[in-house]
């Protein structure tokens, strides 16, 4: 990635809170990240670590309340997006910045067609006459691959596929050619032939629209197979980021490590316990002080469950937040699993 490239996205110290009976629930606890243009970022990490918050962060989608923006700043595209009121976002959700949720069948209208829910996009953004969406969302239907655009459009939610639904919704995503596709764990609901299709037609849209992605992910098969730049994000905060060849071949955290290891190889005897991390992510009610991961870290010492560790480079744009790389601490080192294959 040039250093040259602008960047469309800059999340520093993002802070948002949920407040829940329980209390305070610190779901994002100091993130930061860029996007370039025509970069591929995924945030990989086990469910409620903070990724799809984060992500419906940047366009104001996490109900306020009980979410609250405590601190930080989110520039997309120039736009201060914490200080912008709701007309603001409402030209700014679909038009720079298009979301795909995970859910295809709960995020489309099953009572409005699909190409009317499509045209919604262009009218509202682009002012587009009614025969003219019609035929922009035959061409959009058509740009990611559904069989029969033409008759497709007329159709109901219903009778599309699970695939077809999610490729409706990208459809209607980059209907305005947005600088920014924020992808929230897109293939989780489709089988792993689809989810190959999926991930292959994002890869192709952002090659030929030069668009940025966000994609959130807890598979990280996926993250090899599009990102540029893997964050990987555990108890609300990234423990580390980097390019995805360094994230793969030279990962630093034990967590990454745990991750990295419950992929199963291709030559893996079939009857093989598959590698997982024990015990339970954190409640983010009242986090204990130190590294979030330490109660789970098999390589933990003292100065991990009293001090947070801060972010340190270790190669590059390659940083990570851990204590086994001060100078002082035991040295580790992970075993490398052979057959992860990273996107070229």
């Amino acid at each position: 990635m040039e250093d040259s490239q602008r960047t469309i996205l800059s999340v520093k110290d993002l802070r948002v809170s949920m407040d829940t009976y329980d209390g305070e629930l610190q779901a994002v606890r100091g993130v930061s990240f860029e996007i370039k243009e025509g970069e591929a970022l995924v945030i990989v990490g086990e469910s409620g670590c903070g990724k799809s918050v984060t992500a419906q962060s940047i366009l104001r989608l996490n109900p306020e309340p009980p979410a609250r923006i405590k601190s930080g700043e989110i520039s997309l595209d120039g736009i201060d997006i914490i200080q912008a009121d709701e007309k603001k976002m409402q030209q700014i959700r679909g038009s720079l910045a298009g979301m795909i949720f995970q859910d295809p069948m709960t995020s489309l209208n099953p009572t409005m067609t699909v190409g009317r829910q499509i045209g919604e996009t262009l009218e509202i953004h682009q002012k587009v006459k009614k025969h003219g969406r019609l035929q922009m969302a035959v061409d959009l239907l058509s740009a990611v691959r559904i069989p029969g655009a033409a008759e497709r459009v007329k159709q109901y939610p219903g009778a599309f596929s699970g695939g077809m639904r999610q490729r409706a919704l990208i459809a209607a995503a980059i209907a305005c050619k947005p600088k920014l596709l924020i992808a929230d764990e897109p293939t989780t609901a489709l089988d792993v032939t689809i989810q190959a299709q999926i991930i292959d037609l994002l890869r192709s849209i952002q090659k030929s629209n030069g668009m940025s992605i966000l994609l959130i992910t807890h598979d990280l098969a996926v993250a090899a197979s599009i990102a540029q730049r893997i964050a990987v994000m555990y108890a609300g905060k990234i423990v580390e980021i980097g390019s995805a060849r360094e994230i793969f071949h030279h990962p630093k955290h034990p967590y990454t490590w745990g991750l990295m290891n419950s992929i199963p190889s291709p030559d893996q005897d079939q009857n093989s316990e598959l590698q997982t991390i024990g015990g339970t992510p954190p409640r983010l009610v009242n986090p204990s002080p130190g590294c979030g991961f330490a109660p789970r870290c098999p390589y933990a010492m003292r100065i991990c469950l009293e001090t947070e560790p801060e972010q340190q480079e270790v190669a590059g744009d390659h940083q990570c937040a851990c204590w086994l790389l001060h100078p002082g601490a035991p040295k580790v080192e992970r075993a490398a699993k052979e057959g992860i294959l990273i996107a070229g």
